[in-house]
């Protein structure tokens, strides 16, 4: 008997990939053996490089062409929507095709599984949508407070998704994530950007006092989290995937200093960004009471993330970006 049929958007990027690999590597076993397609739009970030060595079938288009969706999206038994426009300071500059994507690219998403009769839909989301937080963590309950462009638009796809649970009964769930990390991962974001940097002896940049603190999840945490949902999780619910370390950008910068061999003096204090989130933070009780933990320790996780980077060179080209951060 054939496995589970699923289609993976944006599934050439950093955290779909992780997650297609993991699916067919079989570390899933409710997906044993499953059929998995990958539909991405293959901009920077998406890189077909990424899937070079799995057997999938990758499909190149857009989430918001609804005919194209219309030929892949029937008889899929799962979808899982990771892909987004994503990055906070593109977003501050151009913010026209992050809502195109996260808004409107969900809809049409969620309108073609509404069509097909899609059985289950995941869809992939962030802690950004919440705002900032001064103490404590965002339960799944919290309001929506963005204060991005991106995390505006991502909270607009979320909202789609619930109304379509709650208006259609599609079987919808929502995951939220802290900052992602690990190998693979596009080098503009900031811990990729400053291996590379360090690697190459060149400065890192630091937004303002370094004291916005950030939750780091393991990517493939994360996506053991967006399984567990994937199987257990409930129509028109959320849940949060914290990691195993809260760290401001400075204890962050700190960590890469010294897994790279460098002193502070590789690092220049640059303005801060617009409208710059203080502090992020999930409490996550509602996915561990479905069995959920992390395994991946921060410290060990951010090692092995380094060695994968000095063991691929190719993938060191920060120095061209900017920072942005996980």
């Amino acid at each position: 008997m054939s496995g589970p049929r699923i289609l993976v958007t944006g599934g050439a990027g950093f955290i779909g990939s992780h997650y297609v690999r993991a699916v067919l590597a079989g570390e899933y076993p409710a997906y044993a053996d499953a059929e998995v397609t990958v539909l991405d739009k293959l901009t920077y970030a998406g890189n077909p490089a990424n899937l070079d060595d799995v057997r999938c079938e990758l499909v190149w288009g857009d989430l918001c062409d609804p005919e194209l969706l219309g030929k892949v999206i029937p008889g899929q038994d799962v979808v899982v929507n990771f892909a987004a426009e994503s990055h906070v300071d593109r977003s501050i500059t151009g913010a026209a095709e992050f809502v195109r994507t996260n808004v409107l690219g969900v809809q049409t998403l969620l309108q073609a599984c509404l069509e097909a009769g899609t059985p289950r839909i995941v869809q992939v989301s962030t802690d950004e949508v919440y705002g900032s937080i001064d103490a404590g963590s965002w339960d799944e309950d919290a309001p929506l407070r963005p204060r991005s462009p991106y995390a505006a638009s991502k909270a607009g796809g979320d909202l789609v998704a619930r109304a379509y649970a709650i208006t259609h009964g599609l079987p919808v769930s929502i995951t939220r994530c802290g900052n992602n990390y690990g190998p693979r991962q596009f080098p503009e974001k900031v811990i990729p950007l400053f291996i590379s940097r360090l690697l190459e002896g060149r400065k890192v940049p630091l937004y303002g006092d370094g004291g916005n603190i950030r939750d780091w999840v393991h990517v493939e945490d994360h996506c053991r989290g967006v399984q567990l949902v994937a199987e257990r999780g409930a129509p028109g619910e959320v849940y949060h995937i914290a990691g195993t370390a809260e760290l401001t950008n400075r204890e962050l910068t700190q960590r890469l200093l010294e897994a790279c061999g460098r002193g502070w003096d590789m690092v220049e204090h640059v303005v801060d960004r617009k409208g710059h989130d203080r502090r992020y933070s999930l409490d996550a009780g509602k996915l561990r009471a479905l069995g959920f933990t992390p395994r991946i320790p921060f410290d060990g996780g951010l090692a092995e993330t380094v060695r994968w980077y000095v063991d691929h060179p190719e993938w060191r080209i920060g120095q061209s970006f900017v920072q942005r951060e996980g």
